[in-house]
């Protein structure tokens, strides 16, 4: 029997009611459900969107531009950084800011050229006294470190705090001294691991490092750089040498802090700035690596120390075991963050302050370290020619940057500013003079070009180069008395090598640069770094 039919018509009413307002409630809240579910599945997808990434920017010190397998070198092996070149982007026109330490370091953190950057050379503060003293140094902290930077200087660092990240350094500073103001936890950085002078990092044994404003110091005895091999002793024996290779080893040190904080910092985005001082000489690597290419390269003449740094029985095999331990660390690097589930949501970019060396017992030549450019002294590393300022970047980002990719936008070590607060969401300084590339991570078609690319350096004779295009305008000798200025002109799209000097063909280019020149350059307040022939 139908329910219905059994009951009074007022009964039989009230039922159909009921059952109306259910249904129309049903139809009612079902939508409503439906949307609610949306907009939580919308919450989610817009939490993971706005899930800033970690950024690791790795430096090494003094890596030329062919040094890595990925750029075609063909004795040193560096898998893992090749594995980052297959997984993410490879760039063929980088540019350090300066082909020397310090201010290639300043204008990175800073994102301003040499035109305008207040650190535009090597300075070592020399008036406080025996700066480059070891022993010294080691007695009187106040000896060590470069001369300061401003205290109002907006770095990378503090910006991304701003945003949120926690920020962290693990290397060569070289921008500054202890008990001043310019040292990395007073520049942005929550936490600081390594070397707080260029001078210290001459050994890789050294007595101290520092922890944020510290002194750390280490089990090793002072074997000072420069030091010579002990009168009388075999060159042929491995015992000569067993001096420089002492108990605590600055690059293992740093790179397990290094660990340490992304084991402390996985639950919110991070900032590392890892400035190894890799492959800077000296020459002193793991003697497992030694072995390795002693074995691969054979007998070979042992380095003195003519050329300063540390004498090394097998020069070439040391060098490289440096490179390929970096690459080795580099891996671990990875193989960490892929454990901990952070390697999607990371951005690195690895990179080098500036070309080859050319001292210390280093062998660029016979790496053909910055092929297809010349690495010799005079071409490399101190010097604004191709094969001192061009430099490798490889950039992963899986999601974000195309595997395998390769790009040749041309880019410098000062876009890096721009870059980051693109990518984390930061309001960049008014006054960088870099472009942001992560249109080209991203491989979109929205990427913003360089007019021209800028470079004045006061050392080594005193220097300037203007790219532009193709073109590059290079001006040496400037603050050198023995020679006279030079002026000259060279096409990179057919003379990459810059061979054929072509000032005199083309007044209209350097006319250009002259304009650049005259808008770019300011006054350098610290006097070391005024180059009175420029223009």
């Amino acid at each position: 029997m139908d329910y219905l039919e059994a009951e009074s018509p007022y009964q039989k009413l009230k039922t159909r009611n009921k059952l109306i307002m259910k249904k129309i409630t049903y139809l009612i809240l079902i939508p409503l459900a439906l949307l609610s579910c949306k907009e939580e599945s919308k919450k989610e997808v817009l939490s993971e969107e706005s899930r800033k990434p970690n950024i690791i920017y790795i430096l090494a010190d003094d890596l030329g531009y062919a040094e890595l397998g990925a750029y075609g070198q063909e004795k040193i092996e560096t898998p893992n950084i090749d594995a980052l070149a297959k997984e993410g982007m490879l760039f063929t026109q980088h540019y350090t800011s300066a082909p020397v330490c310090a201010p290639a370091r300043y204008m990175l953190l800073t994102g301003t050229h040499s035109g305008r950057a207040h650190i535009r050379g090597n300075e070592e503060w020399g008036e406080r006294g025996e700066v480059w003293n070891y022993r010294a140094m080691a007695k009187d902290s106040v000896l060590e470190g470069q001369r300061p930077m401003p205290d109002s200087t907006i770095t990378i660092a503090k910006k991304l705090k701003e945003v949120g990240y926690g920020t962290a350094m693990f290397g060569k500073w070289g921008l500054g001294a202890p008990h001043t103001n310019s040292i990395p936890t007073k520049m942005g950085f929550d936490f600081f691991y390594g070397y707080n002078c260029q001078r210290q990092a001459h050994t890789y044994y050294p007595l101290h490092l520092y922890k944020n404003e510290n002194r750390v110091h280490l089990n090793n005895d002072t074997i000072a750089p420069n030091t010579k091999l002990a009168k009388g002793a075999d060159i042929n024996d491995p015992k000569s040498y067993a001096a420089y290779t002492l108990n605590d080893y600055a690059p293992d040190l740093m790179f397990n802090e290094l660990k340490g904080f992304v084991d402390r910092n996985k639950e919110n985005p991070f900032f590392i700035y890892w400035a190894t001082p890799i492959p800077h000489a000296a020459i002193q690597a793991p003697q497992k690596w030694v072995d390795y290419y002693i074995e691969k390269f054979g007998d070979e003449e042992p380095y003195l120390g003519e050329r300063g740094y540390f004498p090394h029985q097998n020069p070439r095999a040391g060098y490289a075991a440096m490179v390929s331990y970096l690459d080795e660390n580099i891996g671990k690097l990875v193989a960490k963050l892929k454990e901990d589930g952070l390697y999607d949501n990371t951005l690195i970019i690895f990179t080098s302050d500036n070309g080859p060396t050319f001292n210390g017992g280093t062998d660029s030549p016979w790496f053909d370290s910055a092929k297809p450019f010349r690495s010799e002294y005079g071409r490399g590393k101190g010097f604004v020619y191709e094969g001192g300022i061009r430099v490798p970047m490889i950039a992963t980002w899986p999601g974000q940057i195309k595997a395998a990719s390769k790009t040749d936008h041309i880019s410098a070590h000062y876009d890096v500013m721009a870059t980051l607060a693109d990518v984390a969401g930061y309001d960049k300084p008014s006054y960088t003079d870099g472009v942001s590339f992560l249109p080209t991570l991203l491989s979109q078609e929205n990427q913003k070009e360089h007019d021209f690319l800028y470079w004045e350096f006061p050392e080594y004779g005193g220097q300037l180069a203007i790219r532009m295009g193709d073109w590059k305008v290079v001006k040496t000798h400037l603050k050198d008395k023995k020679n006279e200025p030079t002026l000259e002109l060279y096409n990179l799209r057919t003379d990459i090598k810059e061979t054929t000097n072509v000032a005199d063909q083309h007044p209209e280019i350097l006319e250009k640069a002259a304009k650049i020149l005259e808008s770019q350059h300011t006054e350098p307040s610290i006097e070391k770094f005024k180059i009175p022939n420029l223009k």
